[in-house]
């Protein structure tokens, strides 16, 4: 009866030692589970935030560059010079600048810019304006024109937001 208490004993310690095993294997897949998802969690937190991060940066350059200052001007109206001066042309400029600082320097020397673009005006002839390429010509003109009188930036564009030939 001995031997039989000792077999048992030694089948319930054989059986504790695979159960603590079990236990011991089974507590080892918790723990590394637990970090893998603390890993991938953390690297999809770290995308994010560097996809967030990205995308403010592109965001802001966009905001930059789309945010153009424009300054209009008022309208303009003079006599073309073929026919005597009996044709005239109604012109509204709009101006694309550089940065927001170049509006106060602007504003300084406006009657200047507008004896420029007068002076530009009336020494075209309705041949001179009436094509696309005579228009754009004529922008490029302006732009240069009124550019040689700033110090702080530049007009990047002149738009014509009416432009009337009669």
């Amino acid at each position: 009866m001995a031997q039989v208490r000792d077999s048992y004993a030694q089948k319930d310690e054989i059986a504790v030692e695979e159960t603590g095993k079990k236990k011991r294997s089974y507590r080892k897949w918790v723990v590394v589970g637990f970090l893998v998802i603390t890993l991938l969690a953390g690297g999809v937190l770290g995308g994010k935030y560097y996809m967030d991060q990205s995308a403010a940066k592109k965001a802001a350059a966009q905001k930059n560059a789309g945010a153009a200052v424009v300054w209009p001007m008022d309208a303009f109206i003079v006599n073309l010079l073929d026919n005597g001066g009996e044709r005239y042309l109604k012109v509204v400029l709009q101006l694309e600048l550089s940065d927001a600082e170049v509006v106060a320097e602007l504003k300084e020397i406006k009657p200047k810019l507008r004896d420029a673009v007068l002076g530009i005006l009336s020494s075209k002839s309705l041949k001179d304006i009436s094509t696309t390429d005579g228009k754009q010509r004529l922008k490029e003109e302006i732009t240069y024109r009124l550019n040689s009188y700033l110090t702080k930036g530049k007009i990047l564009q002149v738009y014509f937001t009416d432009f009337v030939i009669q």
